[in-house]
């Protein structure tokens, strides 16, 4: 086994188990390539932990603790199982059309990997380059586990691996007609995620409560759901009868996707209730009566993808929400969230509180939201928790 030792004033992260090394807490890591398997070891060769080297900034990312633990195909196996059972307990596997996360990397000791099921078939996204190269052990395990319930398994990475070197996403076992097709459901209303061309794996499994919550609230309310994607609150708000949704987004293909989804699950009166928009968001936000909407949803992509950029973020953070706090009814809901990693929940309070003075209205709330329970953070790894939302209440 390869070996990479860590410098003696650095062990006290792995005394928390924090699953991350950075290279600058690396005595030497000689001999070592990108994705090799490595043993963590201290003084003396004195083992620590047992990970893979990426050599970046993180530089090893930890699978184990446990000495006697061999990275084989056993292993992938067992955690994938172990992964699994928190889904079962969470009830995520009930329905065979269930649409769910079953891998969500550190979360589920899996650091790299992400794989998330709709129905009958699995998509693989690895965010470093040592889960690209062992996505033919991760889909023989995925088989293995889930044997005749699964129909495809489909690899897609190819906008989330940190290379310069372009890869394809393809089709790593099963019927690619099935990866086209498949129909997914989530709490009873069904959707076709954009596996092949879509955002992330195709849809935004992490909003699962958030969303049911808007349905819960919806009823004869007038509703906003801004950079709408594929409409997964607009089908809640119009399941919990809302008197009217409007569903905005840039991207006409995601409209056009959305209009399907509201044809899978509603009737030709219901839809009626429905009005798609592509256009900017904040344009249409600055053009929009006020009162013309008494429940808006934001959810817009990262802001801030970097550190660098984080101030920039929050501004876009701050105007976006100022312009939803001037324009909505009085006595409206709305709902906002920041989905970008590096701007943490008091971050997100404190753009919220300035976006609050400069709209002029009084807010209180309500409620706090975070990624859905399929989207776990290791107590050891709070860097998994990046998803934040508030429900606010606008006088």
């Amino acid at each position: 086994m390869k070996q990479v030792q860590l410098k003696s004033e650095r062990i006290a992260s792995l005394d928390r188990k924090h699953p991350w090394i950075f290279s600058r807490a690396l005595v030497h890591a000689k001999g070592v390539e990108e994705g090799d398997i490595v043993d963590v070891v201290g003084e003396s060769e004195r083992f620590l932990a047992r990970g893979y080297y990426e050599g970046g900034s993180i530089a090893v990312r930890l699978l184990t603790f446990n000495e006697e633990e061999t990275i084989d195909t056993a292993f992938w196996l067992n955690r994938l199982k172990e992964a699994q059972e928190v889904r079962r307990a969470l009830g995520l596997m009930n329905s065979p059309a269930e649409a769910y996360r079953l891998v969500y990397g550190e979360g589920d000791r899996l650091p790299g990997l992400v794989i998330d099921i709709y129905g009958s078939v699995a998509v693989v996204q690895a965010h470093t380059m040592t889960m690209h190269l062992r996505q033919n052990e991760v889909a023989e395990a995925l088989q293995e586990l889930y044997g005749n319930r699964l129909s495809a398994i489909y690899y897609k990475s190819s906008d989330t691996l940190p290379i310069e070197e372009p890869i394809q996403d393809k089709l790593l076992w099963g019927r690619r007609q099935d990866v086209e097709r498949v129909v997914a459901e989530e709490n009873g209303l069904r959707f076709v995620p954009d596996i092949l061309k879509g955002q992330k794996t195709g849809f935004f499994l992490d909003q699962r409560l958030s969303r049911q919550r808007v349905g819960e609230l919806a009823c004869g309310r007038k509703v906003l759901n801004m950079f709408s994607y594929t409409g997964g609150f607009s089908l809640y708000a119009i399941k919990g009868g809302a008197e009217r949704v409007v569903s905005l987004d840039s991207s006409a293909k995601a409209i056009d996707m959305l209009e399907s989804n509201l044809r899978l699950n509603f009737s030709e009166e219901e839809i009626g209730r429905h009005h798609s928009v592509v256009e900017d968001a904040f344009k249409y936000l600055y053009d929009m009566k006020e009162g013309d909407f008494d429940l808006i949803v934001l959810d817009p992509p990262a802001f801030a993808k970097r550190r660098e950029v984080l101030k920039n973020g929050l501004q876009g953070y701050r105007k976006l929400n100022t312009e939803a706090m001037r324009k909505i009814a009085s006595g409206g809901l709305l709902f906002t969230f920041s989905c970008s990693q590096v701007v943490c929940v008091e971050d997100f309070r404190q753009a919220l509180f300035t976006s609050a003075l400069h709209a002029g209205r009084e807010i209180r709330v309500l409620q706090q939201f975070g990624q859905f329970a399929d989207h776990p953070v290791s107590i050891y790894h709070p860097e998994g928790e990046y998803l934040k939302g508030f429900l606010l209440y606008v006088v």
